[in-house]
């Protein structure tokens, strides 16, 4: 019997799990789910009688040495920070392992010492990043095959609330970790080039910088940028290309407003708050706003942003409840933290509520002296509070990866992402049958004089 290690059975490794399980007595699998938290794998293992279930220290290389050596293949579903030691007992124990995280320096370290141990690291097998790679290097692969020279690659993606379930004047609800979303953009200016000119977005303007993009049946969207998108050029083999961009959907006035957030120090996270275990969400607000005691919080908060009596974006914030004399209730918190917190009480999802992931991309090429455009875009709507859209479309890649490579179906060693057509032709195959597919159209080009 074959054994696969699952490591963490967070949120976005309920479809996954799943996925491993319903394939379990076919393939001859058993899966082990192991996570800090004991009846979070036990829930999503649900009994299953190829499912076994252990509470797991991560940082205990007892533990994961253990569980590494009985496993033919581990899944790391940890923080990005952690895969790390995971992935050298993986080499030193000769286990393939795969992890939808981006892939870190020191794991690309350990390409020479995977192959050697004959083994495959496969990284950034999620949604973004994952997915997005898949469904851009099937087309440009394409484009190379009919002659074309690409000259621009665009692409966006967004975990967002579905239609059905889009009940806040934002427009938004936390469909992944709220925290990433809280510090957004920080740590560096985002980087792109566009038409041959490097381009450069310091935080402090990134949510003011933004595409506008429209999918047919789903509006508007805009985009802003993501932190380092010149890094794509050769991960997807194409170092001299004008224009790259990637960057985040969001639903159109997003942006606008949570901007208003940054210039306000709200998702500062580098000190702390003084007295926060005792601080409203007014105080907190106040605490960013000029003294004066003669004027109200809201006002001042207005003033300061200028935000007009009759701006619709006024609305939004007061949806959140910040001026509101509720206690935070965080001891030492930062900015950010407090911020968050705020945010969870008013973006969760719902017990009925489904989220959606919507993925974006835009080719430019050259064909026969001929300027050519190739737009492809998937929106994907979740099933419930369990088997999210975030948690299919991060899963599923992982899962039927771990299924190839151990039918042999992948045939490769080394530290590796999934841009080769080995990979993705069969995954992108299979994650349409559960209804994640691309609709692509050429469309005529915009061009700039």
């Amino acid at each position: 019997m074959t054994t696969i290690l699952v490591i963490g059975a967070g949120r976005s490794s309920s479809t996954m799990i799943k996925y491993l399980l319903e394939n379990a007595v076919q393939q001859d699998w058993m899966v082990n789910v192991v996570d800090a938290n004991l009846s979070s794998a036990k829930e999503k293992v649900n009994g299953h009688e190829r499912g076994r279930c252990f509470e797991f220290d991560a940082t205990n290389k007892k533990d994961r040495v253990e569980k590494v050596k009985e496993a033919d293949i581990v899944i790391s579903m940890l923080p990005a920070h952690l895969h790390i030691e995971v992935v050298k007992d993986c080499i030193f124990y000769k286990k393939h392992i795969i992890t939808p995280s981006y892939i870190s320096e020191e794991v690309k370290a350990l390409d020479a010492q995977a192959k050697e141990a004959g083994i495959m690291v496969l990284n950034e097998m999620g949604l973004d990043p994952g997915i997005d790679h898949m469904s851009a290097m099937k087309v440009i692969n394409d484009i190379s095959e009919m002659g074309g020279e690409l000259t621009g690659f665009e692409s966006f993606t967004g975990g967002l609330v579905a239609p059905e379930s889009d009940d806040n004047p934002w427009h938004y609800k936390f469909t992944w970790n709220p925290r990433n979303v809280v510090l957004a953009g920080q740590g560096g200016a985002a980087k792109f080039i566009q038409e041959g000119n490097y381009k450069y977005i310091p935080y402090n303007k990134l949510f003011r910088r933004t595409e506008i993009i429209e999918i047919d049946g789903y509006g508007k969207f805009e985009g802003y940028a993501n932190r380092d998108s010149l890094r794509y050029r050769s991960v997807y083999g194409l170092e001299n290309i004008p224009t790259m961009f990637r960057g985040t959907l969001r639903k159109i006035g997003f942006c606008r407003a949570w901007n208003m957030f940054v210039q306000l120090g709200c998702t500062d996270d580098t000190y702390v708050i003084e007295n926060s275990e005792s601080m409203t969400n007014r105080e907190f607000i106040n605490s960013f706003l000029a003294y004066n005691p003669h004027d109200s919080v809201e006002l001042k908060f207005r003033y300061h942003l200028g935000i007009e009596q009759d701006d619709y974006i006024w609305e939004k914030f007061i949806s959140l409840g910040i001026f509101d004399n509720v206690k935070i209730g965080l001891k030492n918190a930062t900015p950010a933290q407090i911020l968050q917190k705020i945010l969870e009480d008013k973006w969760s999802l719902s017990d009925d509520d489904k989220d959606m992931i919507v993925m974006w991309h835009k080719f430019n090429f050259n064909l026969n002296g001929i300027q050519k455009e190739i737009r492809s875009h998937m929106v994907y709507i979740g099933k419930d509070m369990t088997y999210t859209a975030m948690s299919d479309t991060v899963g599923l890649p992982v899962a039927i990866a771990a299924k190839m490579i151990l039918s042999n179906e992948i045939n490769k060693t080394g530290v590796l992402l999934p841009i080769e057509a080995e990979i993705y032709k069969p995954i992108l195959k299979e994650m349409e049958s559960f209804g994640v597919r691309f609709q692509e159209k050429e469309v005529e080009p915009v061009l700039y004089k």
